[in-house]
């Protein structure tokens, strides 16, 4: 049996980096049966529906597995590494992050222009001394508000100003989706190009992500659905209220990926901005955005973007390095990437159990502790498969 799914998870091995010897990818691939267990039993305790997972290095992909279906129902098709997912709040540092670096790479902007620059609604209302890098490490003080279906931006600025509550930038950490709806809207308005259109033109496109959009077509790819308020939203259609509200482009959700696209990304990022030869970005912007910001003491770090260590890290697990950084999103998906071991792990699922969140947040750091221990620390790998002898034994 055991030889068995060995043979299977061979054929889902996507490719191997050439560092890695052959008696070494048969014992990876041994040993990378425990992440099909942790799938497989977080499927029978119904917390998701199947899952696709995407471990790999700056060469490209070292293992990928798909567990499951779209719904559960014996009869549902399987999900692949093409299978596209509303990543949620990976919108940030896909989508919102990346575009604002490669406008302040180009000039159009600075991380110090004040909101007012871009935002003359805020002139008088005491959000003057708001920046752009406030916005970015979500330290603007702003709340989330409500968002009307008409005129949904100007809303959103007039019950931001309606509802201060007279807390300062810069002074504390408070994650808020109106930082990345607002970031959102200075692309629009400093490269008179919508969100999606500057994504998919200056990101997607040169870096092969052929898959990854906004508003995705749900006749030309299988698309994994996501539930919202206590009913499964059609195929294709963003979890996210407020993100519907904005017409389905928008800083902060929205956008749609797969596992072999985010693959690229990640691989683009380890290569400092390069990809297939093509520098994406500058060297020294990727360094920017993925550098260190610290609050509350030092309990919180940040990047632009980027989650580095906080309360929502649970991707980060045991054992990626204080380098690395990654972030979330509330669909179930999440991005890892750690420059100093040269390793990503991606994790996207069809959440089903938006309640146990304390189970989906460990099956996120279980997954990624032992995808680094396999691929990164061999010695830990071997004691961590050697506690998991059968699914059954992961099951509370």
């Amino acid at each position: 049996m055991i030889i068995f799914r060995i043979c299977i998870l061979s054929t889902l091995l996507f490719s191997l980096s050439s560092n890695i010897n052959a008696s070494d990818d048969l014992m990876d691939v041994g040993r990378a049966v425990s992440i099909d267990v942790m799938l497989e039993n977080a499927v029978r305790r119904t917390l998701i529906s199947g899952a696709v997972v995407a471990v790999g290095n700056h060469a490209g992909l070292l293992y990928g597995t798909a567990q499951g279906t779209l719904y559960p129902d014996s009869n549902a098709p399987v999900l692949s590494d093409r299978t596209l997912f509303d990543t949620a709040s990976l919108t940030k540092v896909i989508a919102t992050a990346p575009a604002i670096m490669k406008l302040l790479e180009q000039g159009k902007i600075s991380l110090l222009d004040p909101l007012t620059r871009w935002f003359p609604e805020f002139e008088g209302t005491g959000r003057e001394e708001i920046t752009i890098l406030n916005l970015l490490t979500h330290t603007s003080g702003m709340d989330d508000v409500e968002i009307a279906n008409d005129d949904p931006i100007n809303s959103l600025i007039e019950n931001t100003i309606l509802h201060s509550n007279g807390t300062p930038p810069g002074n504390r950490f408070r994650y808020a989706d109106i930082n990345f709806i607002l970031l959102g809207e200075i692309v629009k308005r400093a490269s008179l190009n919508n969100l999606d259109k500057f994504c998919s033109e200056n990101i997607y496109a040169p870096v092969g992500m052929a898959d990854t959009t906004f508003l995705p077509q749900a006749d030309s790819i299988v698309i994994a659905p996501t539930a919202g308020q206590n009913k499964v939203l059609k195929a294709g259609v963003v979890q996210d209220l407020n993100a519907r509200r904005l017409g389905g482009v928008a800083g902060h959700a929205g956008l749609f990926s797969t596992a072999s696209d985010l693959t690229r990304f990640a691989t683009m990022i380890l290569n400092n901005g390069k990809y297939n030869g093509t520098q994406i970005f500058n060297e020294r912007v990727i360094t920017q955005m993925t550098s260190p910001y610290f609050y509350h003491k030092g309990k919180i770090i940040r990047g632009l973007g980027w989650d580095i260590n906080s309360p929502f890290s649970s991707p980060r697990g045991n054992y990626f390095s204080d380098m690395s950084f990654g972030h979330t999103g509330y669909s179930g998906s999440s991005i890892w990437i750690d420059p100093e071991q040269d390793l990503f792990v991606i994790l996207l699922t069809v959440r089903l159990d938006y309640t146990n969140i304390r189970q989906f947040n460990q099956l996120r750091s279980d997954i990624s502790s032992l995808a680094v221990s396999i691929f990164s620390n061999p010695r830990i790998a071997a004691e961590i498969t050697n506690s998991i002898k059968t699914p059954e034994t992961l099951i509370p």
